[in-house]
């Protein structure tokens, strides 16, 4: 095991609770905007966001940031998901996971 090709990726979903309105994204955009401010790799998808790192600390810190930016928009309350994959054999981004899934949809079609 080669924790120098450590490649971590997480998908980040935060639902702001208790808010006057229906429409989330003013909360989401300062969510992102928070993951802009620290630098991270992520995606943005309609459903939540993909954050990339080969650290750890990094994903946290920016899960952190745009948890704590959900509250200074004014939500009462905020419930977040994070869900957390880690590899240690091989540095595999967001992209050459899409990539190997669409290479391989061509068996099937």
């Amino acid at each position: 095991m080669n924790i120098n090709k450590s490649m971590i990726t997480a998908e980040l979903t935060i639902i702001p609770i208790g808010t006057s309105k229906t429409s989330l994204s003013k909360y989401i955009a300062a969510a992102v905007a928070a993951l802009d401010n620290d630098g991270i790799k992520y995606e943005l998808t309609g459903m939540g966001t993909l954050l990339e790192s080969n650290d750890l600390e990094k994903i946290f810190s920016a899960i952190k940031a745009a948890h704590e930016a959900v509250f200074k928009t004014g939500a009462e309350r905020v419930a977040t998901n994070i869900k957390i994959d880690e590899r240690r054999d091989e540095e595999k981004t967001i992209k050459d996971k899409v990539s190997s899934v669409t290479q391989k949809l061509d068996k099937f079609n």
